[in-house]
């Protein structure tokens, strides 16, 4: 398929998104035509890359579907300026929408030595490889080197809320985390940190992740 069919059906489901009511804010929109999904998975599944679901990446995990990533950027209200880690780097396709949306750079975390090589690939072919800094390691424990940060997304679904997490969290900070069960089912919640270093946790609903492996998470 030729990239500008792809960019074709990509711009349909943005557009989908939006009528919808799930992509409400225009930067998003921008950062979504910016940066098509079909950039972020093999070449056997561009032809899939605008459907509006999960699709396979390597070691066993998945790229989350389209309406999910819009979901949680909404949530974190990314502004330009603010100092973002994401836990779980999969495909490197939110955290390039991240560095997009926050004009600078972003730190991202991932366990599986795959995974890091996958991300850094597609984020040379992007043009994101110099803001989006890939770190091989336990992303339970977050990135102390540069934190405390504006804003944290894990892309992986936790047993409780790793307690690194909220310790590298900025006064003010938004931490967006599925928290739930090992196999599908966890709930999306927003945990924003008041300045007593206590959290006030709203609960956006179901959701299904793959799991939060780690130290602060679930065991292998």
């Amino acid at each position: 398929m030729e990239e500008s069919e792809l960019r074709g059906l990509w711009e349909r489901t943005v557009e989908q998104l939006e009528a919808e009511g799930t992509l409400k804010n225009p930067r998003i929109k921008e950062a979504f035509l910016k940066l098509p999904r079909y950039l972020f998975v093999e070449g056997r599944y561009w032809s899939y890359a605008h459907l509006d679901e999960p699709l396979p990446i390597p070691a066993g995990q998945t790229i989350s579907a389209p309406h999910m990533v819009a979901i949680m950027l909404e949530l974190a209200e990314l502004k330009p300026g603010m100092d973002v880690l994401e836990v779980g780097t999969g495909s490197g396709w939110n955290a390039a929408l991240m560095a997009e949306l926050v004009k600078g750079e972003v730190y991202t975390v991932e366990r599986i030595p795959e995974l890091v090589e996958f991300a850094r690939r597609n984020l040379e072919r992007a043009g994101y490889s110099d803001r989006v800094h890939v770190i091989p390691g336990d992303g339970t424990k977050g990135f102390p080197p540069k934190a405390p940060y504006d804003r944290i997304i894990v892309t992986a679904g936790a047993p409780e809320i790793p307690k690194p997490l909220v310790e590298q969290l900025k006064p003010g900070g938004k931490l967006i985390i599925p928290v739930g069960s090992y196999h599908l089912w966890q709930d999306l919640l927003e945990a924003i940190k008041r300045p007593d270093g206590s959290i006030k946790i709203k609960n956006h609903g179901g959701v299904a992740f793959v799991p939060l492996i780690g130290e602060y998470g679930w065991k292998e």
